[in-house]
């Protein structure tokens, strides 16, 4: 068994460092071209491959770096990052290069991790010293509580998403229907072939334990079964418009919309699943709007189903709600890295499945792929909100298989 388990680890590993994700280009330019400035802080979803994206820094770096873990460190062993800083002014004295990189994963799991981490950062400015700092994180929310605490003005952050389809295609062979089904994890493209394997595999080791780490360790979370329910509900109605009232009287337990939308943000703060407003040049109005659920990631939904991914993608209609929920995760993930805020658009009978806007633009997207019907709701949109243009992904538009590969920013040019 052991052996299998090397074997399994030892794939994934292999696999993932083929990848050279962009993220790995952006932070060499700023370590190596750039003089120290700011904490470089990586953070994103559990199993994305922060850790493995350090890695092939370090392995191409001429810089002498120090790399620690506070996966198994306790958490109110704050004195541990002073031993690790110092552990990176040793190299640091040694190196030819006059500089060193010291690079701490999971740091969030430190308390009060942020005061000793500018206590350190401080320091070195002072003695003018060049250690450069990289920060890696899967809880968003604590990492930001930390970072605009202590650290603002002393750092930069860099978003790590779900692995596109370009780059499951390219390490695993994904087909398009493959990635819709199965999403984005690496770590799981080896088990995909035995599909109850595959599920436990997403729903024990990703679902529950970015629920309970990143979540309800981190944050105080009064109805953790709530959530959990929140969560699943969320999955299953992934690219549709569901008010907070409707899901409360889904979920059957005591709570409030101001609680609901509490709990969605600290969801989509840990990769799992968001809420997407609707637009109106109005910011008001969006924020007052009714939530459409979307995964980050398809995985999360399959990964619910009794159903097997041969039953659903010979079903089209039931195949259309999995094609629109990868197009939106595509989108979703591409929006924080490139700066685009996205929503859905509904007025009256009327309905458009994302906005997208960026600069000034903004872009209409429905999605018709496995789904009958017409697109009424973009000449509708296109008559009030005068976008820059409207786009039909599927059906006889851009074929969904050619728009997983597009980079989001390729649709304003």
């Amino acid at each position: 068994m052991l052996n299998i388990l090397s074997n399994f680890t030892q794939y994934v590993e292999q696999k993932t460092m083929i990848i050279k994700r962009f993220q790995k280009k952006v932070l060499t330019q700023r370590i190596e071209s750039e003089p120290r400035q700011f904490i470089q802080v990586l953070y994103g979803p559990r199993q994305v491959g922060k850790t493995t994206l350090a890695l092939q820094f370090m392995e191409s770096t001429k810089l002498s770096v120090h790399f620690a873990s506070a996966d198994l460190v306790a958490s109110g062993q704050s004195s541990w990052i002073s031993q690790q800083w110092e552990a990176a002014r040793i190299k640091l004295r040694q190196s030819e290069e006059k500089e060193a990189v010291l690079i701490i994963d999971e740091i969030q799991k430190i308390g009060n991790w942020s005061e000793a981490v500018k206590r350190e950062w401080d320091s070195d400015t002072a003695q003018r010293q060049s250690l450069k700092v990289v920060l890696l994180g899967s809880s968003r929310l604590l990492l930001q509580q930390g970072l605009t605490e202590s650290l603002a003005g002393r750092f930069e952050t860099l978003f790590i998403g779900h692995w596109s389809y370009r780059e499951m295609n390219e390490a695993f062979d994904f087909t398009p229907e493959q990635y819709v089904w199965f999403g984005g994890y690496p770590g799981a493209a080896a088990l995909i072939n035995d599909e109850e394997r595959w599920r436990r595999y997403i729903t024990d080791s990703l679902i529950e334990t970015s629920i309970s780490k990143d979540i309800l360790m981190l944050t105080r979370v009064d109805k953790p079964a709530l959530m959990k329910r929140l969560f699943e509900l969320g999955c299953g109605y992934s690219g549709q418009i569901l008010s907070y009232t409707k899901i409360l009287g889904q979920l059957q337990d005591a709570g409030n919309t101001t609680t609901l939308a509490h709990y969605l943000r600290l969801l989509d703060t840990a990769g799992l699943l968001g809420g997407l407003e609707k637009y109106s040049p109005e910011m008001v109005r969006r924020r007052a709007s009714i939530p459409k659920f979307q995964v980050h990631n398809t995985a999360l939904i399959s990964a619910q189903q009794q159903y097997s991914f041969q039953e659903i993608v010979t079903n089209p209609s039931q195949w259309g709600r999995w094609v629109e929920s990868a197009i939106g995760a595509h989108l979703i993930n591409h929006a924080r890295t490139d700066a685009i805020n996205l929503f859905y658009w509904r007025q009256g009978n009327h309905e458009v499945d994302f906005v997208l806007e960026h600069k000034g633009k903004v872009i209409g997207l429905e999605v018709k792929s496995g789904r009958t019907g017409h697109a009424s709701g973009m000449a509708a949109f296109e008559q009030q909100c005068k976008p820059y243009k409207v786009l039909l992904v599927g059906n006889s538009g851009i074929p969904w298989q050619e728009f997983l590969e597009l980079e989001s920013l390729e649709l304003f040019a």
